[in-house]
């Protein structure tokens, strides 16, 4: 029986509607029935889709700002993900091609004596301590000091600036250095960095410096640094299993820190940076003899390493001997009786301001 049939009983049709059933073809009521548990089944099933679109879109936080419930607190601001070790990037291809690069990140030539004339070696030596502190403030990664001055070199071998001006360069290289090798490209804010500078720079020119240095450097910053190679070269020395490998890196980041403070280690390549202060550090664990492994490593000249091996245990006592004079009531540190530095201690500032030695030197 077809549903014309079924509706013998109806109202009567008009001449629309009996068009309409014309055009419309025959339905079985079995047909009818099976549509019709159809659609209840999928009636019954999107108020289930429907509600977990609605979880979803409702519950979900997608913000550290966004709240739960009434009275819930807002989740915590997530930390910075960084990926874990990869292995491939410990191979020796990543150690040859950077051994390739440094070349191009190099400062061959002493600028001081070609180039810039109203600048001194300490006044730079000023402001790296001043951009060095910076970091220690603000918890940034032990490659953005170092990147910092490498731009800072890169841009004076380049480009005359006056006195006036080398304070506002170093926080423009802090700036580009903070968004490169910060995780998540955290950079630190542009008015932090000129509020550091008791605000003798101001956000303008912070900006602007930032664009000039980038146009001498060509935009190449991606430069290759002496951190680099650390877990490179750690991971190809023969050292005993019971040495902590994550010490002598750290050590070894300290000596590069302090020695990108003078100007003197800026003719050194960064290879040979990396490879003098993990054997300074590793000598100060009492494990000597590995310069001749370093040298094979990297093939830089035995003599060179050597060299610069000792300007960093001179720099290294001569710091501890400056802080052993200046200890209150004749206090000594626990480290002074070798010459790896101690931990650095938490430092406490007041308020963050240019040092006074820097605007003695009228920044």
């Amino acid at each position: 029986m077809f549903v014309s049939e079924a509706r013998a009983g109806a109202q009567p049709l008009t001449a629309s509607r009996a068009l309409v059933a014309a055009a419309t073809p025959p339905v079985a009521l079995d047909q009818l029935s099976a549509r019709s548990s159809a659609s209840e089944s999928r009636s019954r099933v999107r108020p289930a889709a429907v509600r977990c679109a609605m979880d979803l879109l409702c519950e979900e936080r997608v913000s550290p700002s966004s709240a739960g419930s009434a009275g819930e607190p807002a989740a915590a601001a997530p930390g910075p993900r960084a990926a874990g070790c990869d292995p491939v990037l410990l191979r020796r291809r990543v150690l040859d091609n950077l051994l390739r690069a440094e070349e191009r990140y190099a400062v061959t030539a002493n600028y001081f004596a070609t180039l810039q004339t109203e600048i001194t070696p300490h006044m730079r030596r000023l402001v790296a301590e001043w951009m060095l502190e910076v970091c220690e403030d603000q918890s940034c990664q032990e490659e953005v000091f170092p990147l910092a001055m490498s731009y800072l070199d890169r841009f004076l071998s380049t480009c005359a600036v006056g006195k006036s001006q080398l304070q506002l360069l170093g926080t423009a290289c802090l700036l580009l250095a903070s968004k490169l090798r910060e995780p998540g490209s955290r950079g630190l804010p542009a008015d932090l960095l000129v509020f550091y500078t008791a605000n003798s720079i101001t956000l303008s020119d912070l900006c602007s410096w930032e664009l000039l240095v980038l146009s001498k450097l060509k935009w190449d910053v991606a430069g290759v640094t002496a951190h680099d190679f650390l877990p490179l070269l750690l991971a190809r020395l023969p050292l005993p299993a019971l040495v902590n490998t994550d010490m002598v890196q750290r050590h070894a980041q300290t000596f590069i820190a302090l020695a990108a403070r003078d100007y003197e280690f800026t003719l050194y390549s960064a290879s040979t940076l990396a490879c003098c202060s993990i054997a300074a550090a590793l000598r100060g664990l009492c494990m000597d003899g590995h310069l001749p492994r370093l040298r094979d490593l990297t093939g830089i000249d035995l003599d060179c390493l050597q060299t610069c091996l000792e300007q960093i245990e001179e720099m290294v006592q001569v710091m501890i001997e400056e802080r052993v004079a200046t200890a209150p009531n004749g206090q000594t540190r626990a480290a002074a009786g070798g010459w790896t530095p101690p931990p650095a201690q938490p430092k406490t500032h007041n308020s963050a301001a240019t040092p006074t030695d820097v605007r003695d030197v009228h920044f």
